[in-house]
């Protein structure tokens, strides 16, 4: 038996389907740079090889979400333009200006906290400015948006701070057509507009996620920051299928079946039986649960492919295994259970089990969790 099969579960990820679709996006806003956001540990496909490959077809940026993401890459020793912007009082300043890394700041707390660490560091900070154009989560309140310039500018004339960028996020970009669309790009441009009248000069101005990367070009600007679109999953199933935008997924999530064993009718199946053998059957045991990140809550529902066929969960999902009605089949111990992947072989995508688990398929990637290895295929020689 191969190294492979005697894993009991393996998320492959697919660094060539990778690359493509940077590349797609890259062809999507033509006029732009791109990130690649690898935050949460590139939804789940893994930072650092992602990271790599994103940059090798590509990407001129890197975006996460912690500090203490970011630094991570530089550990790891990729280079270039890092971006961070989930920042909490006391967050680790220094080594982010001595690493070279951008940092977002959305109010005057965090400009203090960065230009005082880039005084101990005696290096300037490099520094974005956030504008909450209405989203209501991180970034600068117009209102609040004046004295957050002038502030960043003084700090700029004294030398401590560079203002590298001024940056926005959709609410509903995800949904054409919505008005909050419109109404943010037109907010944003005027705390642009007001920010370079104060004398910013910034090297990138951004707004655009996936959804707005894929169908508001006018949300383009400078720079796009592409997160779950670049690993192959529509960011909204409204907007399309991945195949839709050319896109490819980059995941595919397998177990080995544990066993397979007959069972007489009516015999109740795993906690609470809230599934029954309608008929002498067999079940296969599927050795992941929601410790791996199964959601519990998709238990009877979501698909599973195993010996060619798609089958339903059979009762609860459990903290390390489920079980599937194999419906009489003879499925050999240590056949695959594919729980979701591109969906070109018949097997289920990982949009299937947002629909079966009511949520985005966001989620369903980014919680798979540390005990399923990632195997990273087709990386070149320079992200080996």
């Amino acid at each position: 038996m191969n190294e492979t099969a005697s894993l009991r579960a393996r998320a492959e990820i697919d660094l060539a389907a990778l690359r493509a679709n940077v590349r797609v996006l890259r062809a999507r806003a033509a006029g732009a740079q791109l990130m690649a956001v690898v935050k949460s540990d590139a939804y789940g496909h893994g930072a650092v090889p992602c990271a790599r490959a994103a940059l090798e077809a590509g990407a001129t940026w890197l975006g996460t979400a912690t500090p203490q993401e970011a630094l991570a890459l530089r550990a790891a020793g990729l280079g270039g333009r890092v971006m961070c912007w989930l920042w909490t009082p006391g967050g680790p300043w220094r080594e982010a200006i001595e690493a070279d890394i951008d940092v977002s700041v959305s109010g005057m707390w965090a400009l203090r906290e960065v230009v005082a660490a880039a005084a101990e560091a005696g290096v300037p900070a490099r520094i974005q400015l956030k504008a909450d154009t209405g989203l209501g989560r991180n970034g600068c309140q117009p209102a609040d948006w004046p004295e957050l310039v002038a502030a960043a500018r003084a700090a700029e004339d004294a030398g401590t701070v560079r203002i590298t960028g001024l940056w926005s996020h959709f609410a509903c970009a995800d949904e054409p057509g919505h008005p909050s669309i419109a109404a943010q790009l037109a907010v944003f441009r005027d705390m642009v507009e007001h920010a370079e009248k104060a004398g910013v000069e910034p090297e990138v101005r951004h707004m655009a996620n996936s959804p707005a990367t894929l169908t508001i070009p006018e949300a383009h600007f400078d720079l796009v920051r592409t997160g779950i679109a670049m690993y192959g999953i529509s960011p909204s199933p409204e907007l399309g299928t991945p195949a839709d935008f050319g896109l490819r997924p980059v995941m595919r999530l397998v177990a080995s079946v544990a066993l397979v064993k007959q069972v007489p009718a009516g015999h109740g199946i795993s906690y609470g039986h809230h599934y029954t053998t309608s008929a002498e059957t067999t079940l296969g045991l599927v050795p992941v649960g929601y410790a791996d990140g199964i959601p519990r809550h998709a238990s009877g529902r979501a698909p599973v492919l195993v010996g060619g066929v798609v089958r339903r969960i059979a009762g609860r999902v459990a903290m390390d295994q489920f079980v599937v009605d194999l419906d009489g089949d003879e499925i050999e111990v240590g056949s695959e259970a594919v729980l979701f992947g591109p969906g070109d072989r018949g097997e289920p995508t990982a949009e299937d089990w947002a629909q079966a688990a009511d949520t985005i398929a966001y989620e369903i990637v980014t919680r798979i969790g540390t005990r399923v290895p990632r195997l990273h295929l087709h990386a070149t020689p320079a992200e080996s």
